[in-house]
């Protein structure tokens, strides 16, 4: 969901909850969503991690993150989750929790993303994380049922692979083995075996060798084999696109003040002037895209 007007931003997580928990029966195993708010400062970086311990002690964290720094860091507990903003580049930041706090797992990197994911049913996780509370600009969720990969939370989407990028997809990707052996030459870093973090590490390589996500996604036409559908997050909206076959089910809807996209129309019906929305099936091999900017 991205949210045209800005009016609506305080509604994001009540209008995004029930879009999430009516996909359900697509898979129950795990669910997440990637959020877009609360920009970080100037010369800070947002870092989105996950413990499995409810207890994890994260002020302690932050402290010794800030001692290290000679700053003071932000920390946000939410469940399993945590945010914390630091006043250091991106890649310092990283750097310093995996070589200090190696049984921390970084589920996003940037200054307005922050993703939350689980196994459990969507409605579940969405409890969990309070996820109806929260506000924001737009949203991308997922909720799956394992085919590719294990059922864990880090195997959950979304994935993230650069800054303020997040993927989720519906599909299959044959040739992302080739492709990760690839990019892992090409300083792309992966944490799971799963399909749908290539390509999420596919779109970083082309976006850090200065393509634009547009031209990003043009590649991926081409250089990505299987079938899919993906839907991207990035800092200022979010772009929708299948693969040339486009046998994976999905429909968008529009109207002035949002738009939605979802596997099944059941999960936009819920949302508040959908009877009025413009409503259609993405053409295959076809990029859409909004933006704030």
């Amino acid at each position: 969901m991205f949210l045209k007007d800005a009016a609506l931003e305080p509604r994001l997580g009540a209008m995004f909850t029930p879009m999430l928990v009516e996909m359900g029966e697509r898979g129950p195993d795990s669910a997440g969503v990637a959020i877009y708010r609360n920009p970080a400062p100037p010369g800070a970086v947002k870092l989105t991690l996950h413990h499995p311990d409810p207890a994890f002690a994260w002020d302690d964290l932050a402290r010794t993150l800030g001692a290290h720094l000679d700053a003071q860091v932000g920390v946000t507990a939410l469940a399993t989750h945590a945010v914390l903003v630091a006043p250091a580049t991106a890649d310092a930041a990283v750097a310093w929790v995996r070589a200090q706090v190696p049984a921390v797992r970084i589920t996003s990197v940037g200054t307005t993303i922050e993703i939350y994911k689980e196994m459990g049913r969507p409605e579940a996780v969405a409890e969990q994380f309070q996820l109806a509370r929260l506000a924001g600009s737009h949203a991308i969720g997922h909720t799956r049922m394992a085919t590719e990969s294990a059922v864990t939370t880090e195997h959950s989407h979304p994935f993230s692979t650069g800054l303020d990028l997040c993927l989720v997809h519906n599909g299959s990707l044959s040739n992302h083995n080739r492709w990760r052996l690839t990019l892992q030459r090409h300083g792309v870093s992966f944490a799971t075996d799963n399909d749908t973090e290539v390509a999420a590490g596919y779109l970083t390589h082309r976006l850090r060798a200065g393509d634009t996500l547009e031209q990003a996604l043009n590649a991926g036409l081409k250089d990505l084999d299987g079938f899919y559908t993906f839907a991207v997050g990035t800092r200022s909206g979010f772009a929708v696109v299948r693969d040339p076959i486009a046998c994976k089910h999905a429909v968008l809807a529009e109207t002035a003040q949002w738009v939605a996209m979802a596997t099944e129309y059941r999960s936009i019906a819920r949302l508040p002037g959908a009877e009025r929305a413009r409503i259609w099936e993405p053409a295959p091999a076809t990029i859409y895209a909004w933006s704030r900017n």
